[in-house]
């Protein structure tokens, strides 16, 4: 699913009347946000043909994660999105179903009967796969409205501001981005009550749910729990926040936010 950059500087990002400054309202260059596209290759081929009939070559599309598994094409979709990246016309974060390949390639977690990834993993090509994936950046940040924001796959925590979360995402895709394997598998393997990376890692790819002690739940809010956007929002940060991951909660709307 995609959305105009223009509805998110209204709605999302100060939530304003009245006309647009000049620098969201240009139509020189069309962000467009892109759902989990999670391996519809053919429904991301569509996306990508109503956005051409748009706004022609002056677009740039946004991926909130999760680009493949689950549909039937993930390696078609890598390429596609690849592609975008290089030619300058999309940027992508990494997802819990990215976290899942690189377990599964890396031998660290049991190939599910839900998981499609079998086309990327029996590729002649899987290691640079693996690579290209996991050197995709967690956070995307920019400005809408003339408002800063931040694209992430699932959630950030309600206490961080804009500074703090750039500082601990780009701190754990270092880690994710290293030269040596190894240090990968590590911080994957990693227990997240005493690696703080990996806590971060989870949040920002699995989080639903956060706790009142500040801890994080991939599992829908029970009973005295608050899903993370109504915490952060609660915060009055001065920055916005899009995401994907809670399909089923549809499309969410709310000063600041998109869902």
């Amino acid at each position: 699913m995609g959305f105009a950059a223009r509805d998110v500087a209204r709605d999302a990002l100060g939530a304003r009347e009245g006309p647009l400054p000049r620098e969201a309202d240009d139509q020189s260059l069309q962000r467009i946000f892109v759902g989990d596209v999670q391996g519809c290759a053919e429904e991301l081929e569509e996306l990508i043909a109503r956005v051409r009939s748009a706004f022609g070559e002056c677009f740039e599309l946004w991926f909130v994660g999760d680009l493949i598994n689950r549909g039937p094409d993930s390696l078609r979709v890598l390429r596609r999105v690849r592609e975008l990246i290089e030619a300058g016309r999309a940027r992508a974060v990494i997802g819990n179903h990215e976290i899942g390949l690189l377990l599964n390639a890396g031998g660290q977690r049991d190939h599910s009967p839900r998981d499609t990834l079998g086309d990327v993993l029996s590729s002649p090509d899987v290691e640079e796969w693996v690579d290209w994936v996991r050197r995709l950046p967690l956070l995307e940040t920019g400005r809408l409205g003339g408002q800063d924001f931040a694209m992430v796959h699932a959630a950030v925590h309600p206490d961080w501001n804009l500074e703090e979360l750039v500082r601990r995402a780009r701190r754990v895709e270092a880690r994710l981005g290293a030269a040596d394997r190894r240090e990968v598998q590590r911080l994957l393997a990693a227990d997240p009550r005493r690696d703080e990376d990996r806590a971060v890692l989870g949040r920002l790819t699995q989080c639903r749910t956060v706790t009142p002690s500040g801890g994080w739940s991939a599992e829908l809010p029970a009973p005295g729990l608050r899903s993370w956007h109504h915490e952060w929002a609660a915060r009055g940060h001065g920055y916005g926040v899009v995401y994907g991951h809670w399909a089923r909660a549809g499309l969410h709307v709310a000063p600041w936010l998109r869902g």
